[in-house]
C-alpha cells in the first residue's frame, strides 16, 4: 500500500504536466529552519532542536487555456522534493516527493502551497536497536506540507525572491504502529526562475456562464486500505468501507454531501480479543462488535479533474469504544469522465490518524 501511494503522486503529477506543457514553468529553491510541534507530550523526547533543510520544486504555470484555471486565480501545479534534518539522532532525516498546487493573492504576491507526497525515514522505529522512535513506525511515512510565501517572480531576466512560512508534516496513518507523527513550523527563503519569462501569454478570463447548476447526485464508493492498533507489533490487517451518499453543487467550486458508512476494521477485532485478555479491568468482553455505522456531512472543492474532500461523522452504531465517537476525513479525488472517480484519504479521529483509505466510487 505504502508503494501505490507514491505511484499515485507521481501519476498525478504527470497528468498535471500534460495538460500544460507549452506554458513558461517555474523552479525554485527554500532554505527552512524550525522546530517540531509538540502536539504529543509523547513525542516530548524527540524535540532536542531546531530541524533545517531544503526545498526544490518545479511549478507549471496557467494562463486561462482551461476555465478552471482563470476560476481559480491561475494557479500552478508541479512536484516538490523536501530533505530535512530532523535534528534528533532517534528521528534522523526525511526525505520527501510531493505533488502540490500554488495559489496566488495580493496581486499574485503572496503564494499558498498545498501539498501531498511520501517521504522516506532513515531511522524508524525498531523494537531493539530505535525504540525511542515513536514518532515513526515505518521508514515509508505519508506527509503533507503548507507553505505559504511573500513571492516575487521575475525581479530580474527571470530571477526571483521569496520567504514566508511551512508546516510540513509526516505520519503513516497507524499503517504500522507506532504512529506519533510529527509536525514542523518553519521558516523559510529562497529564490525562484522563471523560464521562458520574457515569452509569457496573456492571462486569458473565463468566458463561461457564471451560473451553475446540477441536480442531485449519488454517490458509492467503496475503500480499503491496511492499518494496525496502537499496540507495537500487533499486526497489520485489511480494512473495508462502504459508503453511500448524496452531493449538491452549489456552484461550480463547491458541493456539499450527506451520507452514511459502514466500516469493516480488522484491525479493531483483533485490539478487543487482545484487551479482553491483557486488560481486564478494562471490562471488554471480547465478544464486542468491530464493525461501525457512521453519518457525515461533508465538502467537496472542485480543482479540474480533481477535487478536495472534507467530512464530518458520528458513529451512530458504535458497539466498542475506540478513539470517540466523531471522525473526519480529508483527501483528493480524481474523476474520470463525469461518473467514476478514484480517491485517497485519511480518516481520523481529530488529529489521531486511523487510516489511509484507496477508494474507488461512482457519481450518477
Amino acid at each position: 500500500m505504502k508503494y501505490l501511494l507514491s505511484v499515485y503522486i507521481l501519476l498525478l503529477s504527470f497528468y498535471a504536466f500534460g495538460q500544460e506543457e507549452k506554458s513558461p514553468y517555474t523552479i525554485d529553491a527554500n532554505y527552512f529552519y524550525g522546530t517540531i510541534f509538540e502536539h504529543n507530550s509523547d513525542i516530548a523526547h524527540l524535540i532536542t532542536g531546531h530541524q533545517s533543510g531544503l526545498i526544490l520544486s518545479f511549478n507549471q504555470k496557467t494562463f486561462g487555456r482551461e476555465a478552471w484555471e482563470s476560476r481559480y486565480n491561475y494557479p500552478d501545479f508541479g512536484v516538490s522534493f523536501i530533505y530535512q534534518d530532523m535534528a534528533n539522532e532517534y528521528l534522523g532525516e526525511n526525505y520527501g516527493l510531493y505533488a502540490h498546487y500554488n495559489f496566488y493573492f495580493l496581486k499574485r504576491n503572496l503564494k499558498l502551497r498545498l501539498a501531498q507526497g511520501i517521504a522516506y525515514t532513515t531511522n524508524p522505529y525498531d523494537k531493539v536497536t530505535n525504540f525511542r522512535n515513536n514518532a515513526y513506525g515505518s521508514d515509508l511515512l505519508s506527509s503533507t506540507y503548507f507553505q505559504l510565501n511573500y513571492d516575487k517572480q521575475n525581479i530580474y531576466k527571470g530571477f526571483g525572491l521569496q520567504a514566508g512560512i511551512s508546516i510540513i508534516h509526516y505520519s503513516n496513518a497507524n499503517f504500522k504502529a507506532p504512529n506519533a507523527s510529527t509536525n514542523t513550523f518553519t521558516f523559510n527563503v529562497g529564490a525562484n526562475y522563471m523560464f521562458g519569462y520574457d515569452k509569457q501569454p496573456e492571462y486569458k478570463a473565463s468566458t463561461e456562464d457564471k451560473q451553475f447548476t446540477e441536480k442531485i447526485k449519488y454517490n458509492f464508493a467503496i475503500r480499503g486500505g491496511v492499518n494496525e492498533s496502537d499496540v507495537n507489533n500487533s499486526g497489520q490487517y485489511a480494512f473495508y468501507i462502504l459508503s453511500a451518499y448524496a452531493d449538491k453543487r452549489l456552484n461550480r467550486k463547491s458541493a456539499i454531501q450527506l451520507g452514511t458508512e459502514v466500516f469493516f476494521s480488522n484491525f479493531l477485532k483483533e485490539s478487543i480479543k487482545y484487551y479482553a485478555v491483557a486488560f481486564p479491568e478494562d471490562n471488554v468482553s471480547g465478544d464486542e462488535d468491530y464493525r461501525r455505522v457512521g453519518v457525515f456531512i461533508g465538502h467537496e472543492l472542485f480543482i479540474n479533474k480533481m477535487s478536495f474532500e472534507a467530512q464530518l461523522g458520528y458513529y451512530v452504531y458504535y458497539p466498542y469504544d475506540y478513539e470517540g465517537r466523531v471522525y473526519n476525513r480529508i483527501g483528493f479525488k480524481r474523476y474520470f469522465g463525469d461518473t467514476f472517480f478514484g480517491a485517497l484519504t485519511l480518516k481520523a479521529h481529530g488529529a489521531k490518524a486511523e487510516a489511509v483509505e484507496f477508494g474507488i466510487g461512482i457519481r450518477l
